[in-house]
């Protein structure tokens, strides 16, 4: 069962609500900007994704407050100078990423308030954000307003120009994911950690295309153990696998020697079998073992 709520007739308060804490989690950007003067400001918006990469663009959108329609002396800042400097937040980060995104007053910098350190910037006026694992020097191509009232978001198109990464997250001199830390932003008060321990990998079809579900084999498609993930995996091979007389595994010969009595048991422990070894990534064992009871 699903509940249904259509969003015009919700506040906008609540319709905010079911945003943020369905589209999640969410990247954040750790903004820095100045103002005309000179005077820095910083703060984090969740709003945030990379768009193109030939040119390398992303987006992010401060919105108007929903209390009193105001914007955020971020957005005020790229209007009078279009260079913004976009800081990735790691883990290590997150709770002076919070207290930067407090209502100061103009003027204040939050570099200060936040416990954070000033880098000058290359190409950019904004200064960097020492502390972040990556850093990009962007210029605005465009500010595109999607509305008037409380809570309308303003996206912000930014070319990234040059980008700082800390040398501590490549293995021999490329970037290596697993040692990233990185936070996320879900709804309210909530936040996600991405690191080694919950990151997984999904091989994804490139050249050549994945069979389909559709034409696995009836006792597979249909099976009660094995998920849509495990169907998925399975039909992600360009061509339908053959029995290898050369694959040996105990597992697998003992559940032949017990469960040979009764074809329905059989194969609910082949298709339990099958299901952890797509779980640990293991796909072409799984196929021998599914194709072990044709």
């Amino acid at each position: 069962m699903f509940k249904t709520i259509l969003l015009k007739d919700q506040p906008v308060q609540i319709v905010q609500n079911i945003l943020n804490h369905s589209v999640a989690p969410r990247p954040i950007c750790f903004a820095s900007t100045v103002d005309a003067k000179g005077m820095v400001n910083l703060s984090p918006f969740s709003y945030f994704n990379m768009f193109s990469s030939n040119p390398p663009v992303i987006i992010f959108s401060p919105t108007s407050r929903l209390r009193n329609n105001t914007h955020k002396h971020t957005l005020e800042n790229l209007k009078e100078v279009n260079e913004v400097c976009i800081n990735i937040v790691s883990y290590d980060m997150v709770h002076g990423v919070s207290l930067a995104s407090s209502e100061f007053a103009r003027g204040v910098d939050e570099f200060v308030k936040a416990g954070f350190t000033k880098v000058a910037s290359q190409l950019i006026q904004p200064p960097r954000v020492m502390e972040s694992p990556v850093q990009m020097e962007c210029r605005v191509i465009e500010i595109k307003s999607l509305g008037t009232q409380g809570g309308a978001g303003n996206l912000v198109i930014a070319e990234v120009l040059m980008i700082h990464i800390n040398e501590n997250l490549f293995t021999d001199d490329k970037i290596d994911q697993t040692k990233f830390d990185f936070a996320a932003r879900m709804g309210a008060h909530w936040y996600a950690r991405v690191n080694k321990e919950n990151m997984f990998q999904v091989e994804r079809p490139n050249e050549k295309i994945g069979i389909g579900i559709d034409n696995l084999p009836e006792s597979i498609r249909t099976s009660k153990i094995l998920t849509g993930n495990n169907l998925a995996q399975l039909a992600n091979v360009h061509e339908m696998p053959v029995v290898d007389i050369s694959f040996e595994d105990d597992r697998l010969k003992n559940i032949f020697q017990y469960y040979a009595v009764d074809p329905v048991e059989m194969e609910t422990e082949l298709h339990k079998y099958a299901s952890q070894l797509l779980n640990e990534g293991k796909v072409p064992a799984a196929w021998q073992v599914l194709l072990a009871n044709n």
